[in-house]
Parts: structure tokens; sequence; C-alpha cells
């Protein structure tokens, strides 16, 4: 590679982001290479896409997480893979809310919900846990849930007596896979909607 290449490149690169983080974006998953693509690791599968979109690693290790800062919509935002074990979630998101003084409602949370089928998605200002392990933590460990969130549909169990666990860390269907590239690039958009203050917009555009 030339001088010329590698200033080019240097030119077209994004400025690093600057200021106080504004979010946090949190997409919830558990660690591991045995965990990589499961229907429990839909909210790191959404940050993986966000961060290709705006070519950045989601690499460094902060907040018992991996994570990296973007500037969306003019607002510096701490994305998070945490590496806590989905069930506590809560452990890495509230340290880092701590650290920043993000405040819930500047807290996005990504993860699966069984109640939609893949390919759907749900958008939601704040509410309960509805069962699910890692925003019971959040919501247990930060005291609050006026979380805004991202519910990605994984589908629902194929039959009553399937175990949940078994369902949850099972892959996807092959022929699931283009619907949920699509709901991928419909929760970024969503996000950057959601960062920018139009969270009606997102839900209006989005909720399915």
């Amino acid at each position: 590679m030339s001088v010329f290449d590698i200033f080019k490149q240097l030119e077209n690169k994004d400025p690093a982001p600057t200021g106080a983080v504004e979010y946090i974006i949190a997409g919830l998953g558990n660690p591991g290479t045995e965990y990589e693509n499961t229907r429990h690791n839909i909210g790191f599968m959404t940050i993986d896409t966000l961060c290709e979109k705006y070519k950045v690693s989601c690499k460094k290790l902060k907040f018992k997480s991996l994570t990296c800062d973007v500037m969306i919509a003019g607002k510096r935002c701490l994305i998070m893979k945490p590496s806590t074990f989905m069930n506590k979630s809560g452990e890495a998101v509230t340290e880092a809310m701590s650290f920043y003084k993000i405040p819930p409602e500047r807290t996005i949370i990504v993860f699966d919900d069984i109640s939609l089928e893949p390919g759907k998605m749900r958008i939601r200002r704040k509410g309960s846990d509805g069962g699910h392990n890692g925003i019971k933590n959040i919501i247990y460990l930060s005291g609050s849930d006026m979380f805004p969130r991202i519910k990605m549909g994984v589908g629902a169990k194929p039959h009553p007596d399937y175990n949940l666990a078994d369902w949850v860390l099972g892959h996807f269907k092959k022929e699931d896979g283009e619907k949920l590239e699509q709901c991928f690039q419909n929760a970024v958009s969503a996000l950057e909607l959601m960062v920018a203050g139009k969270i009606d917009e997102a839900m209006n555009k989005y909720n399915s």
C-alpha cells in the first residue's frame, strides 16, 4: 500500500467520538464461541450489525463487556456486549450507567423475545422483565424499569414441553436467515431514531 493510499484511508475514516457519552446501547447475549449465533444472542448479533455499519469493532474490554464508542445522531454512544452471561447482564450495564451517569431513559437494551417470530421486532419505552433473566437482572440492580428496549423475535418453543433453555440456546433455522438480516438492519435504523429522540417514529415504523 502506497503512502497516498494510507492518507486516503485516513481521510475517509470517521472522526473519533468526542464529548461525553450520552447514550448506552447494550445488546444482550452469552460470551463464548459455543453461544455464537444462538437465539439468546440475537442482541449481540444486532450490535454486530450496528458496528459493521459504523465501521467499528466492539472489542475494548470495559465494564465487564466488549465495548466501543460511536457517534449516532450527533451523540456519543457507548456500545456494549456484556461478557457476564445473560443472567448477570445488569452487572455490566449498571456499572457503565454509574460511571457515565447515564439514566435508564438513555440506556437502550436489545434482547431476544420468544413471543415474536424471527424477523419481527418490537420497541418499547419501558416495561417489566417479561420473564427475561437478562432484563430482570438489569431492573433489579438499577432499581428501574424505565429502559427503552428493542425486543428481537426468536420464535416460540415448538411445543409446551420443550425445554426453554434448550430452545433459546439453540440455533436459528436456515430459512430464518433472510428475515433476520432485514430485522437487524431495521433494528439499527430504529436505534438511530431512538438516539435522535424519535422513539415514537421508531415504534410507528418498525414495531411488528
